[in-house]
């Protein structure tokens, strides 16, 4: 059975990463598979190279209209204006199984459409773990924001917020900026922060230490915590007493707030910047509720309204590994590859079939809730 994907270009601004790139959908069309790409303006990757690659390309947006039998894939999803019903089968992100706000008119257009989601954030091999995921350049890149925002707050003033940001075509060169602020920074009497990590143990808190050594952070200043550091459950006063605070936690339940206004206006807090790489922020049980903004590359913070102390301001983009693209787009579909090669078989292949039933149940409470 040939297996037909189609590239969609994404439409998210600044969103450069691909679901496939040119060594993955080289390897796919060795076993087999036919692979249209769409022209796209913002894609790290040259149309040439897909070419070269040996897919068919096809005009952005065209997957609109393909043939029902292509399985659409893609990254994030799609303009909330879009409202027609979904016919193809589609793998993305799609953000609506955690009740995310809007997330049953994206399943309705599934449901209208009689099409299928098998979503990348729950494509999980038979030990339960994530067969592919961003978190390690998620930290990496939210890490290198943070330093540099709270860089900035130590050479401007507090009228003044962080600029915007573009993808970057290699670590080496953000890299270099984050160190070129750091320098600023030192010269006008500041100290290295302090960085509090929470989920230092996962692939996102890894890519955030990893960012932190090669940007000269000593290892004493990375407080790395994870399960045994938060069991007593928060708020936690530690929060507020560091620099930088990095969220790297994969929320799928209730828990309490990690950090609260009554710990942030007190007159010796020094925390200014908070990364959320979660970036939950529509989630009921965000644990980090002091703000509920996601931010943009090209507006990359958002102030929190405290009282007193000096200024502070949230990152919470929630396609951080865009701000380098092409590693972490090879990264992701290097691991999410022996998956894709199962799609002739997805009606059986555990990874695919776990995945439709999860949309079929969270169809069902759709359907339940319109009824009540």
């Amino acid at each position: 059975m040939t297996v037909t994907l189609h590239l969609r270009g994404e439409t998210k601004p600044l969103e450069a990463r691909a679901a496939l790139t040119p060594t993955t959908v080289k390897a796919l069309i060795a076993k087999g598979f036919k692979i249209y790409v769409e022209e796209s303006p913002q894609s790290i990757f040259d149309i040439d190279e897909y070419r070269k690659a040996g897919a068919t390309i096809v005009p952005f947006g065209s997957w609109i209209s393909a043939p029902r039998d292509r399985i659409i894939i893609g990254l994030k999803e799609m303009p909330e204006e879009d409202k027609f019903p979904l016919v193809h089968e589609h793998i993305q992100f799609a953000h609506c199984y955690k009740d995310q706000a809007g997330w049953q008119d994206v399943l309705r257009r599934f449901i209208n459409g009689n099409g299928t989601l098998y979503d990348l954030e729950f494509l999980e091999n038979d030990q339960g773990r994530r067969v592919a995921a961003f978190g390690f350049y998620a930290g990496f890149a939210g890490a290198a924001l943070g330093l540099r925002d709270w860089a900035f707050k130590q050479t401007h003033s507090d009228n003044e917020d962080l600029g915007g940001v573009t993808p970057y075509p290699n670590e080496k060169a953000l890299i270099k900026d984050v160190k070129v602020d750091l320098q600023k920074a030192y010269k006008v009497g500041a100290k290295p922060p302090t960085v509090l990590i929470i989920g230092a143990k996962g692939r996102c808190g890894s890519g955030a230490i990893d960012l932190l050594h090669k940007a000269g952070i000593p290892d004493k200043n990375i407080l790395k915590w994870d399960i045994k550091e938060t069991a007593r459950g928060g708020p936690f006063k530690e929060i507020a007493q560091a620099d930088i605070f990095i969220n790297c936690i994969y929320l799928s339940k209730p828990i309490p707030p990690f950090i609260n206004f009554d710990l942030l206006n007190r007159s010796d807090r020094r925390l200014r910047t908070v990364v959320d790489i979660s970036a939950d922020t529509t989630n009921p049980h965000n644990p980090i509720p002091i703000y509920d903004i996601a931010t943009v590359f090209n507006k990359p913070t958002v102030r929190v309204p405290t009282t007193i102390g000096p200024k502070l301001s949230v990152i919470s983009i929630d396609h951080l590994p865009s701000l380098l693209p092409r590693e972490a787009s090879e990264f992701f579909a290097r691991d999410l590859l022996p998956s894709l090669e199962q799609l002739p078989n997805r009606h059986i292949a555990p990874v695919w079939v776990k995945a439709e039933r999860l949309f079929e149940r969270h169809c069902a409470r759709v359907s339940r809730s319109s009824k009540l």
